[in-house]
């Protein structure tokens, strides 16, 4: 990429300012576009990234290249305010301004609403994407409410694929890699103006970066394998009129996640504590899982289907309407060791269905001093996340009691310092010999079915030249129905259920319902000081649903709200570009997903939702990019967040005073680009950079313990190309220095008392060799 277009692409990647709603694809006289203007669609229609209204950073599918990334969550190291956890692809956390989107459960809405192509797909279980032949990442920060059909509290994250396009071209790229790294990816694209088609796709293979002990476990834990499939036809049968029909697959046949055990030992001469997760792990599973979970290897077997059918017809002058419609359809079941040892203790899978309906109609207008646009929105779907526990009952007895300081057999460890399980004895003693063994089985599940309409309206005055004021309007209007299931046996040994807290429903699906509505505006200001030098201010509320929270019993919890107010300052002039923005941000009735405790305070091995009081976002973000020379430029970009959950919440003193959940007070990028010519169509390439993020804490109520302090990451890729860009040879590096740090910490384990540890990647290299024909 040349100079010119690395700095389009930066531009687009810092917090922008406002602009008109519907503002003219053509660019004002004083900002001149170049043949490199990034456009972007967070509005529902065609423009610069320059002229959106609303803070959004664009990084164009060739940026992404450059950087090296091949995944959402190492792209989101490049963008202040956004933080990605993939703990799985079943399993993605997504933090937008410190504030995570990441429940499984089917009765809990998102804060951060995830778009591909225009249409929603945030379900937690079903959102995760391959990050192949992309046009454009959009990331749009703060409640959107009148651009959104889900109104997103916090943000919005939005996928664009590339279109179809004029002519025939194709790429092909395979790679290679440590961990015996296998890349395979491409596209083919042929067409003309009436009707073009492209075919994409990419196949990633990994070994798994966590050695696992255990001799019945044929796969090493944290493999990837994973396959994604876009085919795309674009129509247009008149100047006025674009249909493109999209369809993706996406499959992942992935290794289990190393939940690690601090508490347990793996292994003879295992150090220990968090430092157990940066060892090999010792993950049995059940001997029971092929029958109770329905396998008996750790891992995840995944699969998505998404069909999506886009066409804008500019009907009149200045009029445009536009209706997005898609379909949504993802089966994924993973087996997880959560108890992080060799042990049958604490065995599960999680299997999440759901389906997904969206249609959106918009009707757009551009004139001389007023913009607009109107239009409706629907929302439907239909879920479940079913949960099966398994184990062996002298195991879990004999474990859980030890945890406690009083084991059902005295003298007998859950699992001893060399990583052999001692409690597997315990059902031979306790029986006198007449069985060896007790399996146990149980299971719960929640069920969703949402269904969400809505109206909305907005529209920019152009008050003067230099000054722009826009205000929009959502309603909606929620129906929310809860569904709750159980088979919860008595235990052979104990009598009663082996979980404390879990009820048996004896075969009855607990059903709740409620209906909700709202109105959402959002407010916006600018103006103009030069044709270098744009300021501006806006208002917005956002609003998490309320939580129809159906298990043996119905809880509704009170809806989330959110105020963003913010303002900053953007300029461009020569070779210096940045910008800075302010933002303050008031939560009533913030949510938060919490250990599942029965009357006795014991844990049932469930998460529910709770409110935790008022909460408050007050967050600062900067970015400048430095043109060195033509064919040098610098980078750098820096987020800080001061939030958390309110000091002195008498409403849930528990939490006072806490950091939100993967939340760091510190995020920061900064790196150069080197696109030097060679001479006879060669050129050397060269991108590295350093992303740095301070402490961050998994859980809330926060725990030193479950939380991964300040870390810096060092990643580069450079090559040379030749034959003008027909053929390029590329080395990449992640984790340069190969820095141990946590990915995740508690998970289910923790609410047992036996909190587990996730290790995050290593360092990863390989090189990739790429062609490239055609138009």
């Amino acid at each position: 990429m040349t100079f010119p277009a690395f700095r389009s692409a930066l531009l687009a990647s810092i917090a922008l300012v406002p602009a008109p709603l519907m503002a003219q694809e053509v660019p004002a006289a004083d900002q001149p576009a170049s043949s490199t203007t990034i456009i972007v669609t967070s509005q529902k229609i065609e423009q610069r990234a320059q002229d959106v209204p609303i803070t959004i950073s664009a990084v164009t599918g060739d940026r992404i290249e450059e950087l090296g990334v091949s995944d959402l969550d190492e792209l989101s190291n490049y963008v202040p305010g956004l933080n990605i956890q993939e703990q799985s692809a079943n399993n993605p956390g997504i933090v937008i301004r410190g504030i995570t989107s990441d429940s499984g459960s089917s009765q809990q809405g998102p804060r951060v609403t995830l778009y591909y192509n225009g249409v929603d797909i945030s379900r937690s279980r079903g959102s995760y994407q391959a990050i192949y032949d992309l046009e454009r990442v959009e990331v749009i920060k703060g409640p959107q409410a009148t651009l959104f059909g889900t109104a997103s509290a916090v943000g919005a994250i939005s996928l664009v694929s590339a279109r179809p396009r004029e002519g025939f071209s194709g790429e092909i790229t395979g790679g290679y890699g440590n961990f015996d790294q296998t890349l395979l990816g491409g596209y083919l694209n042929a067409g003309n103006d009436v009707i073009a088609g492209r075919l994409a796709f990419a196949w990633r293979t990994r070994d798994g970066y966590v050695e696992n002990l255990a001799a019945s476990q044929e796969e090493e834990l944290y493999a990837q394998d994973q396959l994604g499939v876009r085919g795309s036809l674009r129509f247009t049968p008149t100047s006025d009129l674009t249909i493109d029909l999209i369809g993706t697959y996406d499959q992942q046949r992935n290794g289990g996640t190393p939940f690690i055990s601090g508490t347990f030992p793996a292994f003879a001469g295992a150090p220990g504590g968090r430092d157990n997760a940066f060892e090999d792990a010792n993950l049995g599973g059940s001997p029971f899982s092929g029958a109770a979970l329905g396998d008996d290897q750790l891992g995840l077997n995944r699969e998505v289907y998404d069909v999506n059918l886009t066409a804008a017809w500019e009907f009149a002058d200045s009029w445009t309407f536009t209706t997005v419609n898609g379909y949504r359809k993802f089966d994924s079941a993973e087996v997880f060791d959560a108890d992080g040892t060799a042990a049958p203790f604490l065995e599960f899978a999680e299997i999440a269905e759901g389906e997904q309906f969206s249609h959106e109609g918009r009707f757009s207008y551009s004139g001389v001093d007023l913009r607009g646009s109107f239009g409706w929105n629907v929302f439907t779907e239909d879920g479940l996340q079913n949960v099966p526990f398994s184990t062996e009952e002298g195991t879990f007895l004999q474990c859980l009691t030890s945890l406690f300081g009083a084991p059902l057999i005295p003298g007998i460890p859950c699992v001893a310092p060399d990583g052999s399980v001692p409690a597997s004895a315990v059902t031979g003693l306790a029986t006198g010999g007449a069985a060896t063994a007790i399996p146990y089985r149980s299971m719960f599940e929640n069920q969703g079915q949402n269904d969400t309409y809505s109206v909305f309206a907005d529209a920019t005055w152009l008050a003067t030249d230099a000054l722009e004021l826009t205000a929009g309007l959502r309603y909606l209007r929620e129906n929310r129905q809860s569904g709750y299931r159980t088979d919860v046996p008595n235990s052979v040994l104990s009598g009663a259920p082996l979980i404390p807290g879990q009820v048996d429903t004896g075969g009855e699906t607990f059903i709740g319902e409620a209906d909700f509505d709202a109105w959402l505006p959002r407010f916006n200001v600018l103006y103009r000081i030069s044709p270098e030098v744009n300021v501006f201010a806006t208002v917005s509320k956002g609003r998490r649903s309320p939580v129809v929270q159906q298990s043996t019993t119905l809880q509704l919890v009170a809806r989330e709200t959110v105020w963003n107010y913010e303002g900053g300052i953007k300029l461009a002039s020569g070779g210096v570009s940045g910008s800075l923005g302010v933002y303050y941000q008031v939560y009533d009735n913030f949510q938060v997903s919490v250990e599942e405790l029965d009357e006795d305070g014991n844990p049932t091995g469930g998460f529910i939702t709770q409110s935790a009081g008022a909460a408050s976002n007050l967050g600062v973000e900067a970015e400048i990019a430095v043109e060195a020379t033509d064919w040098l430029s610098f980078f750098g970009n820096v987020g800080y967040i001061d939030g958390g959950i309110d000091e002195d919440n008498s409403f849930a003193p528990e939490f006072s005073g806490a950091r939100f959940r993967l939340q760091p007070e510190w995020q920061a990028a900064a790196g150069f680009t080197v696109d030097y010519p060679l001479g006879g169509g060669a050129r050397l390439f060269a991108t590295p950079s350093i992303t740095h993020r301070s402490r961050i804490y998994f859980e809330v109520p926060n725990n030193e313990v479950t939380s991964q302090g300040p870390v810096t990451l060092v990643n580069a890729r450079a090559g040379v190309s030749f034959a003008d860009d027909r053929y390029e040879i590329a080395g990449f590096i992640r984790n340069a220095f190969d820095e141990d740090y946590l990915l995740d910490a508690g998970n289910t384990g923790g609410a047992f008392g036996i909190p587990t540890f996730i290790p995050a990647e290593p360092r990863f290299f390989g090189v990739q060799l790429t062609a490239r024909f055609g138009d």
